[in-house]
């Protein structure tokens, strides 16, 4: 059994912001995962013979419980996130049919009209259009790229895998768009992680089926899972920023407008600190001889999920099926017992130090909120707290990518000699 917490301010502020109730749901997660199945796994397998399952030999007697939570719990977790994700889809389903109605309506509509007053201007769909088109082109080259040198793929296969790519692509991001604005603004949960795993499964099966697997394979659904992702972020934000920006009067067209210019900006900030922090952290270690997740720093959830998911489908290897469908089940039972289920199936997967910390933040809101003297106070230092926990979240995330940079070997410079408390080691 093993039980940690990591002080870390991110965390703790994360706790803060979600509350009591779904920090403890998703620290419930981690208890059960950590405090149950891993030592019932070690009761059952735990004798002197080792134990082989999906391809790989276990000795569980000399495991320690961190590494049975790895092997063996982590795919559990897998199987429960990813029915999480459908059940939250099917629940949703109303909202998604009618979305998906809407985003064709919107295809013949002209803009407004010339006499229509400020807080009616939207850009013309005709641009976004040509935007998406235009991003959706990019992608194809992209592709063609990759297929034609990484792949060693023919000149006319590496084009008809570009073209089934960005159709993909294209029709996804047009068909699941409406449905994360629309979830957002009545519901107030965008189902993001559902519908990119969907996005990445679907892709993974269609590359198959026309001849793309493997490494290449893996690369294509990526980026498509990777561009509707995005796109189900961005239109979910929006929606909210149209919120904001219709009680203050704002012109929806230059949201628009300087909501691509952000995009841009935001792809290019991210294409910098993405490299900068794996060669600083690894976002991949070796263990055994195995390259694996470092989990220790960049622990990367969903990421880890989806990753295990396309590796299955694009590699033939052997999965942890049967662990996959336990984790199913579980998730299953957690929604009939009326638990958020996605946020408990992300405590069964996500270390327990990290959902202790966000439990003592989420603790701290709820003693906040209950410390004043009066309703209005009580208010007003809730609301303070969530502006300090906002602050130590983005502080977190800021020192995290100087942190970043200062551990290359070209920058370490200025503070290699200076480290205290524990050797300073310049990243390889």
């Amino acid at each position: 059994v093993e039980l940690k917490l990591n002080a870390i301010a991110a965390l703790f502020g994360l706790g803060y912001i979600i509350g009591l109730k779904y920090a403890a749901i998703i620290f419930a997660g981690s208890v059960f995962g950590y405090m149950i199945l891993v030592p019932l796994v070690g009761a059952i397998w735990g004798g002197p013979d080792p134990v082989t399952y999906a391809g790989k030999e276990y000795l569980i007697s000399s495991m320690g419980a961190g590494a049975v939570f790895s092997a063996f719990i982590k795919p559990i977790a897998i199987g429960a996130i990813a029915t999480a994700g459908v059940i939250g889809l099917i629940r949703m389903r109303k909202i998604i049919a009618g979305a998906v109605v809407l985003g064709f309506k919107g295809l013949g509509h002209k803009g407004p009209a010339a006499d229509a007053i400020r807080t009616n201007l939207d850009m013309k769909p005709s641009n976004v259009l040509s935007i998406q088109l235009a991003a959706t082109l990019a992608m194809g080259v992209l592709f063609f790229i990759v297929c034609l040198t990484a792949g060693d793929y023919g000149v006319g296969a590496s084009i008809l895998y570009s073209l089934i790519g960005m159709v993909i692509s294209f029709l996804l991001c047009f068909l699941f768009t409406p449905v994360a604005a629309e979830a957002i603004a009545i519901v107030g949960t965008n189902p993001v992680s559902g519908m990119t795993l969907v996005t990445v499964i679907l892709s993974s099966l269609v590359m198959m089926a026309v001849g793309l697997s493997g490494q290449t394979g893996i690369f294509v659904a990526l980026v498509i899972g990777t561009a509707v992702c995005t796109a189900l972020s961005v239109s979910g934000a929006l929606i909210s920023d149209f919120k904001v920006g219709y009680w203050i009067g704002a012109t929806p067209r230059q949201q628009q407008v300087w909501k691509f210019l952000g995009l841009a900006v935001a792809a290019l900030v991210v294409a910098f600190v993405i490299p900068v922090m794996d060669q600083a952290f690894h976002f991949l270690v070796e263990k055994n001889g195995v390259m694996v997740s470092n989990e220790e720093v960049l622990p990367a959830p969903q990421a880890n999920m989806i990753a295990a998911v396309i590796k299955g489908l694009m590699t033939g290897g052997q999965q942890p099926y049967l662990l996959y469908g336990l984790g199913a089940l579980i998730s299953i039972l957690v929604t009939i017992a009326g638990i958020p289920t996605l946020a408990f199936a992300l405590g069964m997967y996500l270390p327990i130090g990290i959902n202790a910390a966000v439990l003592a933040g989420g603790f701290t809101a709820w003693l906040v909120a209950r410390s004043g003297r009066s309703p209005r106070e009580r208010e007003a230092r809730a609301n303070q707290g969530t502006l300090i926990a906002s602050g130590m979240m983005a502080g977190a995330a800021i020192i995290g990518i100087v942190s970043a940079v200062l551990r290359l070997d070209w920058t370490s410079y200025a503070i290699r000699f200076v480290s205290l408390g524990r050797a300073f080691e310049v990243a390889t």
